[in-house]
């Protein structure tokens, strides 16, 4: 019995395996051979051993046939479908007629006959094998091989077949699409015949077509295609291919289309890798153009099957979109912007569709404004105008005109769900919450109103849109990022004056209805520039996240608290009238992060502005009435404080326990003499401070009045990179003093007396010094003037002893004093620029220079005399003007110091009254004349009575504006036939261009056409 059990433990370890089975059976043998007296026990394990393997092999056996059938019937499954394909597939090929009777295509139908009875066969047999048992499993096992060697045929025939149809179609090169005519705009028909020339462009390949939803793109290039179908012949395309994309990406739509197009609808049937592939194949075979109307995101285009157009020659793509971003990650060439409708077209559009109504004597006035509320976008105009057909009564057209500017039309039939839901596509498209809360913000502007960028920042900010945990550079680059996203996506345009945006009124109403059927309690209350006098107190008591009443003629506000606990921004400013806000009032805004009343007549607070703990903007801009303000040190959350234009005298008690004090513009308070010492000091948090035209001037310490705030104290701002102030003219501080300044990004440093003449801006004035009223000699250069990249230098006496302490200084080092300079303005000054002692740099004192600005120059004569002594090669200079320089005889000489201008691309001179050429040839040239203006684009020459030539022996290759007024000496200009091809624009008198004299009348024909008078 023990070795019974050792046996069956032994057994147990060995895997139960068919194969090992007479392994086994030898070894229990030996045993009842070997030990007679076991025999009994061990004929009683074998049957045991036995009836355990046996169940296991039988456990594998029906495992294996099993799967084999299963295997079989998948594979007969997959055969029976390739072969309905196959047989459509030839069915299509014999209705063709000509291609029947080809050599390939006789071939290719008797090896599909071929199969087709061979997989008969196969069919039957398999069949008949239902019944069976083991016979079927063996003739199943024996037939799956037959199946898999058929299915690998059929997929070959498959292909075959296929190309022979593809061979054999050859679909039209274009076909007409259905669409509104745009002759009538002339805006649409440039656009139409800039694309026209763009596709006969070999460099271009891709081109964008963007714009806000509605402007009439698909229009456009539906009316596009059609020309081309009408060109025939003439179009440079094998193929036009229209795909219409949409808002879901689906790429086996897409594939659907071009294959539909290209008449090769059953070659879907497979991946999307295999179709590609199919699609590729067809295409590499065609100068096509594909238009991919509607694109939202980019697309890949190997993902989709088209040959790039950067590699295939002659295919061109041409795509539609909402967002520019998408032009850009689609990699196009040239991008189209497609902008509203001007006055005249948007008015034909909109009579167009109203029918003759709209110019009847009694509605005209009022189609008039319900077409311009429409802001020249061709879908609104379309709706409207379909909506008021055939509407005769002035009640309905009043009715219509005061909804729209009310921005509530939702009683106008089609333009809810024509107009505002597909332009909510875009705002539903913006990626992130913040985005879109930052888009439905400025939507509590006006109207047609340009936006400060820098405003809008600092409110985004406050409402914790913006990361406040980042500094502050990083925070106006995410607010400039998010600006030009929603520009990118046409919900924000350019404004109209620098550093401005604004909304086209039908987006800011579809902003206003998307704001006012949010459901998360973001709701606001926007009544901004419609002329209100009053609050209503009943709107407020709403709940409210945001409250507009901007830009009206509100006199006063309610006396007592109105329930608006939630509201996070309060916006009064632009009420001139507005006078006092009262205790009460503001106790009602307990949760409120923004608050301005820049633009009233408020001569103080209320105390009860310290009771809104969660106050992060204060903008009190332009209240020209302003004297005081309350003790601000309860408001430990503000961020923002602007006082800028107010007559504040001094700085409010407490101001030094802000320390989350993040921005404080001080800018044109010109009654401030007064700012305590250790104040400005405490604003540990501070990043910019704004004095710019403060009359607070800053001194070194030990020149200001014992408790006044000193120069030396703004080195305790840690953070501060952006300073804007005035300094004392005798106190500039030393080099070794401003180790700290060296972190200062931006700054604007004035000395001097105080003028509030507005002077030319540059592109460089981001580290700025001004220095106006000044004797110079004898000063010293200080770190600012060093480390500058604009000086302005205005009413200042002994400059040309300045430039030939410069020039004495330089001789002592190799590296230029002002490296940094890219601006240079010189004002209302009696120097020559031309040092008196003789002395000439050894090195271009200015290396980097890029516009120089010279105005009233009194007894300057040539620029020249300042670059010999100043060692000045003008190699990066891009900009020149001259102004009011009565005794200039000539701007430079080239040939010798200077023998190209090659980066100068702008030249304006006006009013130098003994200006007698611009450029004249040095007596020192000695190598081969090079061309001293490759690059100018723009000329500007006004005023100058004895101007006879620009200069002599040269052309202007680049030039694209050419303004001449006042000139009636000058007969020749240095024009080619050449120059046609860059030249846009030419103005002058009509009698200056009559009276010029041509080397080539034919150069006068080229470019007549381009004269304005």
């Amino acid at each position: 019995m023990n070795i019974q059990r050792r046996l069956a433990s032994a057994l147990a370890v060995i895997p139960h395996k068919p194969g090992r089975l007479s392994f086994l059976l030898q070894i229990l043998a030996f045993k009842v051979f070997s030990f007679p007296c076991y025999q009994s026990s061990a004929m009683e394990l074998i049957t045991s051993v036995l009836g355990s393997l046996l169940a296991e092999v039988g456990r594998h056996l029906y495992g294996f046939i099993s799967s084999g059938i299963r295997n079989s019937r998948l594979y007969f499954n997959d055969l029976e479908k390739e072969m309905k394909l196959l047989t459509d597939l030839r069915n299509n090929v014999e209705m063709e007629g000509e291609l029947v009777t080809t050599i390939e295509a006789t071939e290719w139908l008797k090896e599909v006959e071929g199969i087709e009875h061979e997989v008969s066969l196969i069919q039957e047999a398999v069949a008949a094998n239902h019944e069976k048992c083991c016979g079927g499993f063996l003739n199943c096992c024996l037939h799956r091989r037959q199946l898999a060697k058929g299915f690998k045929e059929v997929k070959r025939l498959e292909e075959e077949g296929i190309s022979l149809l593809a061979a054999n179609r050859i679909p039209k090169s274009v076909e007409y699409i259905p669409t509104a005519p745009i002759e009538d705009q002339p805006t649409a028909t440039q656009n139409l015949a800039k694309i026209m020339n763009l596709l006969n462009d070999d460099g271009v390949r891709r081109i964008g077509v963007w714009g806000m939803g509605g402007v009439g793109k698909t229009t456009l290039i539906k009316n596009l295609n059609n020309k081309l179908r009408n060109a025939s012949s003439a179009q440079p395309f094998s193929i036009v291919i229209w795909v219409t994309v949409s808002q879901e990406l689906d790429l086996i739509k897409i594939q659907t289309q071009i294959a539909e197009r290209l008449d090769l609808g059953l070659i879907m049937n497979g991946s999307n890798r295999t179709v590609a592939g199919r699609l590729f194949q067809r295409l590499e075979q065609e100068k096509f153009l594909l238009i991919l109307d509607d694109v939202w995101e980019g697309i890949d285009l190997d993902a989709l099957g088209v040959p790039q157009p950067e590699v295939h020659a002659g295919c061109k793509i041409i795509l539609t979109s909402r967002r520019f971003d998408v032009c850009r990650e689609m990699k196009t060439d040239i991008e189209v912007k497609m902008d509203v409708l001007n006055h005249e077209e948007a008015w034909k559009l909109f009579c167009q569709n109203a029918g003759e109504v709209a110019t009847l004597k009694h509605i005209k006035p009022l189609a008039a404004g319900v077409a311009e509320e429409c802001g020249g976008l061709p879908l609104a105009i379309i709706i409207m105008g379909t909506s008021m057909r055939g509407k005769t009564r002035v009640e309905l057209w009043k009715d219509a005109l005061n909804e729209l500017r009310r921005s509530v039309p939702y009683n106008i039939e089609g333009i809810e769900d024509k107009v505002y839901k597909p332009l909510k596509w875009s705002y539903d498209s913006l990626q992130g919450e913040s985005i879109k809360s930052c888009f439905l913000y400025c939507s509590l502007f006006p109207e047609d109103f340009s936006i400060l960028i820098s405003e809008l920042v600092q409110c985004w900010l406050a409402e914790g849109f913006i990361n406040e945990q980042q500094n502050y550079e990083d925070v106006k680059n995410r607010g400039i990022a998010l600006i030009e996203n929603l520009k990118d996506c046409c919900l924000l345009e350019h404004g109209d004056h620098k550093d401005t945006v604004k909304m086209h009124d039908v987006v800011r109403d579809v902003a206003k209805w998307i704001a006012s059927n949010l459901e998360d309690g973001s709701k606001s209350l926007v009544e901004s520039g419609v002329g209100l006098g009053q609050v209503s107190e009943v709107e407020l008591s709403k709940p409210l996240k945001r409250v507009s009443f901007m830009f009206n003629k509100i006199t006063r506000l309610p006396e007592h608290a109105i329930g608006c606990s939630e509201a996070s921004t309060l916006l009064l400013q632009g009420n001139l009238p507005l006078q006092e806000v009262p205790e009460g009032f503001l106790l009602g805004f307990q949760a409120l992060r923004v608050l301005n009343m820049s633009g009233t007549q408020i001569q103080r607070l209320p105390s009860s502005i310290l009771h809104l703990a969660q106050l992060r903007a204060l903008l009190l801009k332009g209240c020209l009435r302003l004297v005081e303000l309350p003790p601000l040190g309860r408001l430990c959350r503000l961020q923002v404080l602007d006082c800028s234009a107010t007559l504040i005298n001094e700085l409010p008690e407490g101001m030094e326990q802000l320390k989350k004090l993040r921005e404080l513009n001080l800018s044109r308070t010109i009654h401030l003499k007064t700012i305590q010492a250790e104040v400005i000091a405490g604003l540990s948090s501070l990043e910019v401070l704004d004095m710019t035209d403060s009359e607070y001037k800053w001194g070194v310490k030990g020149k200001v009045e014992e408790g006044r705030a000193s120069f030396e104290e703004l080195e305790c701002l840690e953070k501060l990179i952006d300073l804007s102030i005035r300094l004392e003219s005798t106190s500039c501080p030393a080099l070794e003093d401003v180790n700290w300044m060296n972190k200062l990004n931006r700054f604007l440093f004035h000395m001097g007396s105080t003028t509030h003449e507005i002077h030319k801006e540059t592109e460089h004035d981001g580290r700025q010094v001004i220095l106006r009223g000044l004797d110079l000699s004898g000063k010293q250069i200080g770190w600012s003037i060093i480390n500058a990249s604009s000086l302005l230098l205005d009413r200042c006496k002994g400059l040309d002893h300045l430039l030939e302490a410069i020039t004495i200084k330089s001789m002592k080092s190799v590296v230029g004093c002002f490296s940094c300079l890219k601006a240079l303005t010189i004002m209302n000054s009696g120097s020559r620029l031309r040092p008196t002692g003789g002395y000439g740099a050894r090195c271009d004192l200015l290396p980097n220079l890029e516009e120089i600005h010279l105005c009233g120059l009194t007894r300057l004569v040539t620029i020249s005399e300042l670059t010999s002594q100043l060692g000045l090669r003008f190699s990066k200079l891009r900009v020149m003007e001259v102004t009011w320089c009565p005794k200039l005889k000539y701007l430079l000489s080239y040939g010798g110091f200077i023998r190209t201008l090659k980066n100068l691309e702008e030249i304006k001179v006006r009013s130098c009254n003994n200006l007698d050429e611009l450029f004249i040839p040095s007596s020192r040239r000695t190598s081969a004349p090079e061309p001293v203006l490759p690059k100018l684009r723009v000329m500007e020459l006004d005023n100058l009575p004895k101007l006879t030539s620009l200069f002599r022996e040269e052309s202007l290759p680049q030039l694209e504006k050419l303004v001449v007024t006042e000139c009636s000496l000058l007969k020749k200009l240095p024009l080619t036939l050449q120059s046609a091809t860059s030249m846009k624009e030419i103005k002058g008198e009509v009698e200056w261009w009559n009276e010029l004299e041509w080397a080539d009348d034919a150069i006068r024909l080229s470019l007549q056409h381009h004269f304005n008078s």
